[in-house]
C-alpha cells in the first residue's frame, strides 16, 4: 500500500516533483564541483611534497614551515646528512620562471632545483635522469608536456628576472616525469647549482665561492617508521633547523590551509541549503494535503504506511536529482577539465554522494512528523 499511494502521487504530480528533483540536480551538481575543486586545488599544491622520496622535510627555523621564508644553507647538508638514522639527504630550492617557445603563449612554471640521483630528485618516466649538478638540462612534468609538447631531445627557453634585468636561458630535456605540480604549477626539475644560477634574484651575483642558499632538505631515513624519533635527533644535534613530516610540509604550503578551509565551508552551507529546500518543499506538499492523509487514516491506513509513502517520495525524487546532477557534472567536467583546475576523485564523489542522499530524508524529517500528527477528525473539519 504505502509503495502504491508513494508512487501514485509522483506519477499524478509529475511536473511538480521533476521541479525539485531538478533543483537537487543543481545542488548536486554545485557540491560535487566545490568537491573536485577542492581536491584539484589541493592536489595541485602538495603533489610533489606528497610523492617526494623522502619521509621528512627540514626548514630554516622560525618560518612556521613556509618553504619561500625558509633558506638552509650547505654546511646545514651536511651536518644532517652525518646524523645516524638518515640514509640520505638532498637540497631542494623553488621558484617560479616562465617557459617560453616560439609560437606558444608564455607558460608559468615551478622551477625546482634538486641534487641528482637524492631524496627530491623525480622519477623519470621516459629518457633520462638528471646526471650533472651544473648542466643546463631538465627533467619535466607530464603537465608540462600537455602544455607545450615538448619531448625528450627538445630545447626550450626559461626567462627569469635578476635585479632589473631578464635574463633567458635554453634547457635541454632529458626525462620526463609524472604529475608533480607545485604552487598549482607544472613543474621543471634542473640541477641544484643550475637552478642557483637561473633562478629569480633581487640582485645579480657574481661570487663563484659563496654557499649556495637552497629552501628546503629532504630526508629519506633508513628506518621510515622512525619519522618522530628522528625528527627529534636531527633537531636536537643539528642547530637552526625545524623538522616537518610530508603531511605538515604540504599543509603549509602557501594558500593551502585557508583554500581548503573555504572550500569546505562553501560545501556545507550547500548542503545545508539542501536540506531546507527539501524540507519546506515536503512541509508545503504535506500542509497541502492534510484532508487526504485525514481520510486515509480515517479508512484504516496506518501511521507507519503513510510515513513509508512520504519517505520513498522524499528518497525516489533525491535519487532522480542526483542522477540528473551527476549526468551533468560529468558533462561539465569533460568539457572544463582543460581550463579549470578540477580533479574527480573515486573517494570525493562517493562520500559527496552518500552526504547528496542522506540530505533528502534529513530534510523531510519535519514533513514525516507533521503527517505522523495528523488526527483524522481534526483534518476532515469533524473534530472539537
Amino acid at each position: 500500500m504505502a509503495f502504491y499511494l508513494g508512487f501514485k502521487e509522483i506519477w499524478r504530480n509529475k511536473g511538480r516533483f521533476l521541479l525539485i528533483s531538478l533543483v537537487i540536480a543543481l545542488i548536486t551538481t554545485l557540491v560535487l564541483f566545490i568537491a573536485a575543486l577542492a581536491e584539484g586545488l589541493g592536489l595541485g599544491n602538495r603533489e610533489y611534497i606528497e610523492k617526494l622520496n623522502a619521509e621528512l622535510l627540514l626548514y630554516q627555523e622560525d618560518v612556521d614551515f613556509s618553504i619561500p621564508s625558509s633558506r638552509v644553507g650547505r654546511s646545514e647538508l651536511n651536518n644532517v646528512a652525518r646524523v645516524p638514522g638518515v640514509s640520505a639527504v638532498g637540497p631542494i630550492g623553488f621558484s617560479n620562471t616562465s617557459l617560453i617557445l616560439p609560437g606558444q603563449e608564455p607558460l608559468d612554471t615551478s622551477l625546482i632545483g634538486v641534487e641528482p640521483g637524492k631524496p627530491g630528485a623525480p622519477p623519470v618516466l621516459a629518457g633520462q635522469a638528471l646526471q650533472s649538478r651544473r648542466a643546463k638540462e631538465a627533467v619535466i612534468d607530464q603537465n608540462v608536456v600537455a602544455k607545450t609538447g615538448l619531448k625528450v631531445g627538445d630545447t626550450f627557453t626559461i626567462k627569469t628576472i635578476q635585479g632589473t634585468e631578464e635574463q633567458f636561458y635554453t634547457l635541454t630535456v632529458t626525462g620526463i616525469s609524472d604529475s608533480r605540480r607545485y604552487s598549482i604549477q607544472p613543474s621543471i626539475f634542473v640541477p641544484i647549482l643550475a637552478w642557483e644560477e637561473i633562478k629569480p634574484k633581487a640582485t645579480p651575483e657574481s661570487d663563484p665561492d659563496r654557499e649556495f642558499i637552497f629552501n628546503v632538505i629532504a630526508v629519506k631515513l633508513q628506518d621510515p617508521a622512525s619519522r618522530e624519533i628522528m625528527a627529534e635527533r636531527i633537531e636536537q644535534q643539528v642547530s637552526n633547523l625545524e623538522t616537518a613530516d610530508l603531511k605538515t610540509a604540504y599543509e603549509n604550503t602557501p594558500g593551502y590551509g585557508p583554500q581548503q578551509s573555504t572550500l569546505s565551508t562553501q560545501r556545507t552551507f550547500t548542503l545545508l541549503i539542501g536540506i531546507l529546500v527539501i524540507g519546506g518543499f515536503f512541509q508545503i506538499q504535506t500542509l497541502q494535503k492534510v484532508a487526504q492523509i485525514g481520510v486515509l487514516k480515517a479508512i484504516g491506513a496506518s501511521n507507519l504506511t503513510v510515513a513509508t509513502a512520504a519517505m520513498l517520495q522524499i528518497i525516489t525524487v533525491t535519487v532522480l536529482g542526483i542522477a540528473i546532477g551527476s549526468l551533468g557534472t560529468l558533462g561539465l567536467s569533460l568539457a572544463l577539465s582543460s581550463i579549470s583546475a578540477i580533479a574527480f576523485t573515486p573517494t570525493a564523489v562517493a562520500t559527496a554522494i552518500i552526504t547528496l542522499l542522506l540530505i533528502g530524508p534529513l530534510g523531510g524529517l519535519v514533513s514525516i512528523r507533521v503527517l505522523l500528527r495528523v488526527e483524522p477528525l481534526r483534518a476532515l473539519g469533524l473534530g472539537a
